[in-house]
């Protein structure tokens, strides 16, 4: 009696299968130069990180203390949400890949732009 052939197995390994049940596997060097604007978007994050706990680390002369400790929380937060935007992009442009759809528009530019801004606004404030 003969026996159907097993099916392949998944090679993939089981985050991939899970994150990327389907689709196709896109042409690597996309997929890697995907990864490396990850990990732009991460160093961006996690000089926004150093950069809020120095401002609350130093006492900088002409800013209260209440005004740098909200320049340091926002700034805190932007890079939070630069590192969960950084993520949050790189599996949406994998899955744009993986099924040969138009890549979708970088929502995090907008956000990291904004809060760039109002940290700002909010230090030159609290200077004048």
């Amino acid at each position: 009696m003969s026996q159907a052939p097993t099916p392949p197995k998944d090679s993939r390994g089981w985050f991939t299968r899970v994150v990327f049940p389907d689709g196709t596997e896109p042409d690597p060097r996309f997929t890697m130069a995907n990864e490396r604007t990850f990990l732009a978007w991460t160093r961006t994050a996690l000089a926004f990180l150093a950069g809020g706990i120095a401002i609350e680390a130093f006492d900088l002369p002409g800013i209260e203390p209440a005004t740098r400790t909200v320049i340091a929380a926002l700034i805190v937060v932007l890079a939070m949400a630069i590192s969960l935007g950084a993520a949050i992009r790189w599996v949406r442009l994998e899955r744009a890949l993986r099924h040969g759809r138009p890549l979708p528009a970088p929502a995090i530019v907008p956000v990291l732009g904004v809060g760039i801004f109002i940290a700002a606004v909010v230090v030159l404030v609290s200077l004048t």
